[in-house]
Formats: C-alpha cells, structure tokens, sequence
C-alpha cells in the first residue's frame, strides 16, 4: 500500500486528424488510448470514493494508484473518453462548469484557444490586441502595450511568449469587461458569430452529464463561468460554487463529499474555507506533482499533465519520468 497518488489530468481528446481545430491543443484519441494502458499496465486507476476514503484515513490506497479527471466539460469526453473508460472498469471524474451547459456560454478561456487555432498568425493577433488597447486605453486608464507585453510574454511550460501573452493578457491581464470585450471581438472575427450554436457542439448537455452519471463516472465542480476564484471577492466566489453546486445537485451530485476542479489552478484562503463550509472533499489544483494523500491537504492536490504520461503501454514503468519521484509535499 502507498501514500502516493498520480492524478492526470486531461482538457480535449480527439481524433486529431478529424478536429476542425487541428491546433487545438489536446491529446489525440489513439494517444489517449495508449495512455490507459499503459496506465492499466502499471498504475490501479482508482475511484474518488476511494481516495476520499484513504484521505480520512478510513482505507489505503494501492501502490501505484492513479486518479484520472477531466476539465471544462466538452463533449470529447462523452463521445470519446466515455467509452475508453467503460471498456477498461475505469472511473473518471469530469468537470463541467455551469453557464457553459445553463446558458449556452463560450468559455473566454476556449474562445482563445479557438481563435488560436484559426489559422490566424499569433503575430497579427498580438497587433490587434494592441489596437484594441490603444482605442480603449484612455476611457479604462490602460498602461502601455510594452508594459502589457513586458508582464504577460514570459514563455510558459508549452507555448511561445506571443501566444503566453495572448492567453495570459486575455485570461486575467486586463479587467474583466475590457478583456471579454476583446476576447468577444475576435472570437467572432475568427470563429463564429453564432455562440450558442458553437457551445453546443463544445460542451456536453445535460442528458450527456446525466450519461456519464449513470455509468458510474464522478461529476464535480469547475465553477460558474470558470474564473479565477483566487481574483473574486468572497461573495463572487460564493456565487460562483454556489450556482456550480446547484447544477450538479440537478444532476444528481451529492450535497457532500463533492470534488471542486479549480479553473486555472486558481484559489486562496477565503475559497479553501468556503469549500470547507460546503462540505467539499477533495480540491484538485494544476501544481505539478505526484500527490501524497496524508502529507497534502485535501483541497490543493497536485496533478500531471496528460503530456507527463508515456502513450504506449510498452514503456517500462521505470523509465517514466515521474515513477519513483516523491510526492509533493513528502
């Protein structure tokens, strides 16, 4: 039996070659497919049930036990995952967040993703950005766009200091109706006008939720509108778990013991005691690492990446970059 505990997590899984958005960051349907055997090779793919347990100390976990979850709610994981899981025994936990399913809403966070997957040059978008800025900057009191490209360009884990600016500036870089008005701006310049038709095809239903349900996957909270909860104010963040949490009670989601899913990773002090007060059980962050269930709160576990997981079963388990590392925390 073990402490450690490897959660991966996982946002689009597609047939690459068949995706309309061919940059669109994900992991291809047969690289997923390779990824839960190797999984079933060498790792116990767990129940939330289980790791709630073992966090209490009610139960241990299985050496080499590993929880799989995935975010935003799109309809890959019903058409795609759901099945790949069915077919092996696994349980998923998948993350929908409310107004995407209750109003038909864009997330800002994939409208940017879509319009970088557009085709269009990171280059010119940057540049429009930029005009966008200029022609707002003195109704909104705005700095200057060297000072924007100067704090938001830092190059990230996966992307180029263009695209780490577009996302970054775009995500929390601006105040919120400045930076939705932009992100709106281009989303229907380079993807679609018809936003409620798009979510559709985006996000799954809730007869699809209720699917997942019924096929003994978990479902938990990702919030409202998928904010930074860490960037609200405690009665923002209430409203945000709040409307999440009534969603998923329409769905059958238990009142207790339920998991959040942070977007972005995002959250403080003021949310851990909210979820606390709202009987939340486990907290999954986007901190990189392999968990250790009795040294780490239970509200800020860390996960893997989909792209720190091997996709062929064949690979030893000792070659894999994250066997035998100490989990975080330890």
């Amino acid at each position: 039996m073990s402490d450690a505990l490897t959660i991966v997590m996982y946002h689009y899984v597609r047939p690459m070659p068949r995706s309309a958005f061919l940059t669109v960051k994900g992991r291809a349907l047969d690289e997923f497919q390779g990824q839960l055997d190797f999984l079933a090779r060498h790792y116990r793919v767990v129940r939330v049930e289980e790791v709630i347990a073992a966090m209490r100390g009610e139960a241990t976990l299985p050496d080499n036990a590993a929880l799989l979850t995935f975010d935003d709610g799109y309809t890959d994981h019903h058409r795609y995952v759901l099945p790949e899981l069915v077919a092996r025994g696994m349980q998923g936990s998948f993350f929908p967040p409310a107004c995407s399913v209750l109003d038909g809403r864009v997330l800002d966070v994939n409208k940017i993703h879509f319009v970088l997957a557009s085709g269009v040059a990171p280059s010119r978008l940057v540049s429009e950005i930029f005009a966008a800025l200029d022609e707002l900057r003195d109704a909104h009191d705005l700095k200057s766009n060297a000072e924007y490209y100067q704090a938001h360009s830092q190059e990230s884990r996966y992307d180029t200091p263009e695209v780490t600016f577009i996302k970054r500036l775009l995500q929390k870089g601006l105040p919120l109706a400045l930076r939705s008005e932009i992100v709106d701006r281009l989303f229907r310049r380079y993807v679609t006008r018809d936003e409620r038709d798009f979510a559709a095809m985006l996000y799954m239903d809730r007869e699809q939720l209720r699917d997942l349900r019924e096929a003994g996957m978990c479902l938990g909270s990702h919030g409202d509108q998928h904010r930074w909860l860490n960037t609200l104010d405690a009665d923002e963040q209430r409203r945000e778990i709040d409307r999440s949490l009534t969603f998923l009670g329409e769905l059958g989601v238990p009142e207790r013991d339920w998991v959040m899913c942070y977007p972005y990773g995002g959250y403080d002090d003021s949310l851990l005691t909210l979820l606390r007060e709202k009987r939340c059980a486990l907290g999954l962050t986007v901190e990189v690492g392999v968990a250790d269930i009795v040294r780490n709160d239970p509200l800020r576990l860390p996960r893997l990446d989909t792209n720190d997981v091997p996709v062929d079963a064949s690979v030893p388990l000792e070659t894999f970059g994250w066997a035998g590392v100490s989990p975080v925390g330890a």
